[in-house]
């Protein structure tokens, strides 16, 4: 493990005190705003910082009280009892430091575009598509967040042929990043007679949430038609032309929103969609030279790839990236077990991060 980056830490304890100061006095309203932020976003590492210092000192002096040959044997082996605890506490906190230093995802604090299609299994796909939808809804709940459904299509025996929602809450982003690709399921379904297991499966793609000022698109870009609603949701869906398609007419992406009553709130949900899949579009096209050459299983994004299997038959879910299987599929479907999943793939993400950042010495980011 390589040291930390000592005149690093010194610069963003300099920035802190700085904005403190700056903060002290009678800033306009803007600035207040824009500096509040860096003060609080700062605060978190600082206060990590000063602690690890403060407990580096602390193991210095417990070090040298142990050491002394000349002074009192029984003090000085109290002192080195104390030296192992400090040399805990000081490798916990580096560790918190460590991730700290990380770079951090602009966009890991907003909210997610949730889009669950079903793909290969016919019914019991769309089926499975409805089971992680409940799955994301009810981790939603868990952690305070709001599910907002911006479009859905239903299937013929059930479930969801396609759904895409918007789960509103700071920090959804950073939590289900990870929830995009393949996940297959493995059940017997229950028109099956005979008890043969079938295999099908459902595509999971998490969006951030993406605001006007985060991407830039051209009025003139979009082709908006109107037209009538058709499907459930009441007897007014027929009656006027409140659904709206946009037609993002450089890439082709369309999005189509039909759910609300009024043509007003439901170009706002398309365009939201739109945004989130044309900010992404945007991302993977700049990152995909650095991803090609980190190879960072966990981040990859990859909505082709079979990330997840949940079978039925023996109570087991298996993330193939981590090789991590947990046999606790009913809790994992219900959305409170969805959690461990989640912390292990965060971690996982977090270790390759840090390797790479100590083999490149901790370079400015």
């Amino acid at each position: 493990m390589t040291e930390l980056p000592d005149a690093r830490l010194d610069q963003l304890l300099a920035r802190h005190a700085e904005l403190e100061h700056a903060l002290s006095g009678t800033p306009d309203a803007e600035t207040f705003v824009r500096l509040s932020r860096e003060f609080s976003d700062l605060s978190p590492i600082v206060s990590s910082v000063k602690a690890l210092r403060a407990a580096q000192r602390e193991l210095t002096d417990a070090r040298a009280l142990a050491e002394d040959s000349t002074g009192d044997r029984d003090m000085a082996a109290l002192a080195a009892e104390e030296a192992e605890q400090l040399e805990e506490r000081v490798d916990t906190l580096s560790h918190h430091v460590r991730l700290a230093l990380l770079p951090k995802d602009a966009m890991d604090e907003r909210g997610v575009i949730l889009e669950v299609r079903a793909g290969t299994g016919g019914d019991e796909a769309a089926l499975f598509a409805g089971d992680l939808f409940r799955m994301y809804e009810r981790f939603a709940a868990l952690n305070s967040w709001t599910v907002e459904v911006l479009s859905l299509t239903e299937g013929a025996a059930g479930g969801f042929k396609e759904v895409v929602a918007a789960l509103h809450g700071r920090g959804a982003y950073a939590r289900l990043k990870f929830e995009s690709g393949v996940h297959r399921v493995q059940r017997v379904p229950e028109t099956e007679g005979s008890g043969r297991i079938h295999t099908s499966a459902a595509t999971v793609a998490v969006l951030p949430e993406v605001e006007e000022v985060d991407i830039d698109i051209n009025e003139g870009d979009l082709r908006i038609d109107v037209f009538r609603a058709s499907g459930a949701g009441g007897q007014h869906v027929n009656k006027t032309e409140s659904a709206v398609r946009i037609t993002h007419l450089p890439t082709g992406v369309v999005v189509a929103v039909q759910d609300e009553r009024s043509q007003h709130k439901n170009k706002a949900r398309a365009m939201a969609m739109l945004r989130a899949r044309l900010y992404e579009a945007e991302r993977e096209k700049r990152d995909s030279a650095r991803a090609s050459e980190r190879k960072v299983q966990v981040g990859s994004g990859d909505r082709s790839e079979r990330i997840r299997t949940y079978n039925f038959p023996q109570g087991r879910v298996t993330d193939h990236r981590i090789g991590l299987t947990l046999h606790k599929l009913p809790e994992i479907l219900a959305g409170d077990g969805l959690g461990d999943l989640v912390d292990a793939l965060t971690t996982e993400y977090q270790a390759a991060l840090l390797a790479e950042a100590e083999s490149a010495g901790w370079g400015e980011r």
